[in-house]
């Protein structure tokens, strides 16, 4: 489990994390939104920051915000 998720970032007081931490999450919300995994990671990586001081952070409520957006699939399709 990534640091950033056990520590205060992780806690939601942050709304930022890293993408690292957003992408060992990811297999999680593909499965539970019923999406392929390229496309969650295509928007992990569309919704990095890349400051030109500090890493690079995924600001989590945009990537939710553009999460909602996709259309699921319909829960009885067959994957």
């Amino acid at each position: 489990m990534p640091l950033a998720l056990l520590t205060t970032s992780g806690s939601g007081l942050d709304p930022h994390l890293s993408p690292e931490a957003i992408a060992w999450q990811a297999g999680r919300v593909a499965a539970a939104r019923q999406l392929p995994l390229e496309k969650v990671q295509a928007l992990i990586d569309a919704n990095t920051q890349r400051p030109l001081i500090g890493p690079p952070v995924v600001n989590v409520l945009a990537l939710n915000m553009s999460l909602n957006q996709l259309p699921s699939a319909p829960r009885n399709a067959q994957l």
